[in-house]
């Protein structure tokens, strides 16, 4: 049959991320840094609150936007960063990922144009092509922080329709310093533009936290896309969030019903669980997140890369440049040689050609491993 298959959906590809950690299968022993899910095991109040969900038999559908305790219980935590959304203008999600397509599909039509970081994560891309949306790019400064003048540039040429900013940055571990908030707020309040702000790693920053959501007189410009996978390790849970306006919110609900009517009951009463009697351990995972950082940030630089200090999330983003591989030879060379698998830049965009992504959310065990790996490849490199 000719066309079976929609255009939209073969103009992208698989994450570049989920294809190294797939490759890892055929190399028996390998060390894998490649996905972003924390090693640390659910809360027992989390575990609790599913397990006592299922012998209340609260297994069955709640409303399309979430159980309101959950909701209510997602307005105060955002407050504590004085984001403010009522209950209202907050929808449970299957995942952060479910979150950001909702407000696609619910904000993008055929040809409008979406502005997206040039190194980010590949669903910011790749939701704009399933949708027919035209995706343009701004660059990062070299340090991975927000370049106003880069997105002043392109808004000021190609109006576009949506802007995507995220921060703690994935893959990058950049943060949105409040500079950078105050700026990009005196950039958009006059222009006619919305804002997806994908949050979902807020409460790993090892600063203090600064967002575009902050700014309460663009709040009708504003999507907040966040969840619970990473802040309390349960990333197979499927439990996020996005807050929006109740304008907005009311096309979002609409798309979010048609894909999956709403989020795992169980999960839910997980999260909220969570957010109640667990969020000590946002707390213990920053403090090892920190160290782990440490560790990275100084083996890399002994071994003679160029590399950023992470300020949040658990990525680090070292430069490969000087070896004159592309970051995917790169990566392909590396595990095959020394059984290491880590990410290539070039899965999270057109500026991140010449990077490679680490993954510092594993042991302290395993990173040593894969660091010494890492080290006698560099020095084989280097020799020849």
């Amino acid at each position: 049959m000719e066309n079976m298959f929609s255009k939209n959906v073969e103009s992208i590809e698989i994450s570049g991320i989920r294809k190294f950690f797939n490759k890892v299968a055929n190399h028996p022993g390998a060390i894998s840094l490649t996905l972003g899910e924390p090693d640390f095991k659910i809360p027992k109040e989390i575990k609790e609150a599913m397990k006592k969900a299922i012998d209340e038999d609260k297994t069955t559908y709640t409303p399309n936007a979430g159980i309101l305790q959950l909701r209510q219980g997602i307005s105060d935590y955002l407050l504590k960063n004085s984001i403010r959304y009522n209950e209202n203008e907050i929808c449970v999600t299957v995942g952060g990922s479910e979150a950001l397509l909702c407000a696609y599909k619910a904000l993008l039509n055929e040809g409008d144009k979406v502005l997206v970081p040039a190194i980010g994560y590949p669903a910011y891309e790749s939701c704009g092509k399933l949708v027919g949306a035209e995706v343009l790019t701004y660059k990062l400064k070299e340090d991975f922080s927000l370049d106003i003048d880069s997105v002043r540039e392109i808004i000021n040429q190609e109006h576009p329709k949506v802007l995507i900013v995220s921060f703690p940055s994935n893959p990058t571990g950049a943060i949105m310093t409040e500079k950078d908030r105050d700026e990009l707020h005196a950039l958009l309040k006059d222009e006619d533009i919305l804002i997806i702000s994908d949050e979902i790693y807020s409460a790993i920053c090892f600063e203090e936290y600064y967002s575009i959501s902050q700014c309460e007189d663009i709040k009708e410009k504003v999507i907040l896309v966040s969840g619970f996978s990473k802040m309390f390790s349960m990333t197979g849970i499927r439990v996020g969030y996005i807050c929006a306006t109740e304008n907005i919110m009311n096309s979002i609900i609409k798309v979010h019903q048609y894909n999956v009517s709403c989020a795992p009951s169980i999960g839910q009463y997980g999260a909220l669980a969570g957010l109640k009697d667990s969020l000590y351990h946002c707390e213990l995972i920053k403090e090892q997140f920190e160290s782990r950082k440490e560790y990275v940030y100084q083996r890399l630089k002994s071994m003679g890369l160029r590399v950023e200090l992470p300020k949040g999330a658990f990525y680090i983003f070292p430069s490969i440049n000087k070896f004159n591989l592309s970051s995917e030879e790169f990566c392909e060379k590396l595990l095959e040689s020394k059984k290491v698998a880590i990410v290539p830049g070039s899965a999270f965009g057109v500026g991140g050609e010449g990077y490679i992504r680490i993954s510092y959310c594993y042991s302290m065990e395993s990173l040593k491993i894969a660091l010494d790996g890492l080290e006698e490849f560099i020095k084989e490199l280097s020799k020849k």
